[in-house]
């Protein structure tokens, strides 16, 4: 016992903790300390028991989870998965709080089965597995954008298409890391982007809006039969996958998942390849596994450049870990240095 991962379970409906703290316990290597039934208890009892994660409800009365969130990290920082509702304000709170420092979020399915199937309880432990090993970004680092107003941008993006493209592949923490990327690359970029963020359907049109709100670049969700010119960015559908033709024409489809995600970070850098060739530059952030190190792979072979974050800025050092190791990055940097050097490879690009 003294080895599993300590969960403190926190949502207002005790049907809800009673039936995710049953869950939880229902698997290997994880316990449940105790719950919570709103944030000011929460923080009480994560200062006491010190959890190593906490499941956390975005809808909450008296202080809910965005604020319960913001004062968890400024006060006890610990590993947070958020609990979320596909409803508009539950996905655009869930937004709000991978950018405030939530590890992940799981999709409640609904009130009264808040966790679904024996499947669904599955992917929430192994949520909850993977939030307890995230690297926590000290509050400082926390982007000044954030608070601030919209960026200033061209007033009509998007007039020249795109001769090259730079693909951005993220995962867990990759919200986070993508608000501290995008905003930063400026209006008149010689590229268009294309931005895989291995995310649910329902979510990546929040993202997407979010990105907008903060960058001099355009940033929309993806749709079939657009066109990507320059200064114009867009983020993968969530549950598709995204491609693009020679003609700078976009296209989702619903093939099986590659590397057991849909959206594939490879997908796109290979749809991106084919239709570019050495006009391509790929950057790979923060997330588990090794999507990315194929895509990547076909980048260099065609004479493109490749970024991977340094793992010191890591939520989780697994993608980027892959590629560098695999021999494919041109450049390891830091997450404050990222954008910096997009400007700077790019120049080496097509």
């Amino acid at each position: 016992m003294s080895s599993d991962i300590k969960v403190l379970v926190v949502d207002d409906s005790a049907f809800a903790r009673l039936a995710i703290s049953r869950e939880l316990r229902a698997g290997s290597s994880i316990s449940v300390l105790d719950s919570a039934r709103d944030g000011v208890e929460a923080i009480g009892k994560i200062k006491q028991l010190k959890p190593d994660v906490v499941t956390l409800d975005v809808e909450m009365p008296n202080m809910d989870g965005l604020a319960t969130l913001d004062k968890i990290m400024s006060e006890c920082p610990t590993p947070v998965v958020m609990l979320s509702s596909l409803t508009g304000a539950g996905t655009e709170a869930t937004i709000r709080a991978l950018e405030l420092g939530a590890v992940d979020f799981f999709l409640k399915r609904a009130v009264a089965n808040p966790i679904g199937d024996g499947g669904d309880a599955d992917g929430l432990r192994n949520k909850i597995i993977l939030a307890s090993k995230a690297k926590l970004s000290p509050r400082r680092t926390m982007p000044a954008m954030l608070a601030s107003v919209p960026k200033p941008r061209k007033a009509v993006p998007g007039t020249q298409p795109a001769t090259r493209v730079i693909v951005i592949g993220s995962s867990t923490g990759g919200p986070k890391a993508l608000y501290q990327v995008v905003p930063n690359l400026p209006a008149d970029i010689d590229a268009g982007i294309l931005i895989v963020q291995h995310m649910p359907p329902g979510f990546t049109g929040s993202l997407a809006n979010r990105l907008d709100q903060l960058s001099h670049v355009a940033v929309k969700e993806a749709a079939p039969g657009e066109v990507l010119y320059n200064g114009l960015a867009f983020v993968a559908k969530g549950g598709y996958h995204l491609t693009i033709d020679k003609g700078g024409v976009l296209g989702l489809n619903q093939n099986p998942p590659v590397c057991s995600v849909r959206p594939s970070i490879d997908v796109t850098m290979e749809s991106v390849v084919q239709a570019f060739g050495k006009s391509v530059l790929g950057v790979v952030l923060t997330g588990m596994g090794v999507d990315g190190t194929r895509g990547s792979q076909q980048i260099k072979m065609q004479g493109g450049k490749v970024i991977a974050e340094d793992e010191s800025t890591c939520v989780v050092w697994g993608m980027p870990k892959s590629v560098a190791e695999s021999g494919y990055a041109d450049r390891v940097a830091p997450l404050p240095e990222v954008a910096e050097s997009i400007v700077d490879l790019l120049r080496k690009v097509g």
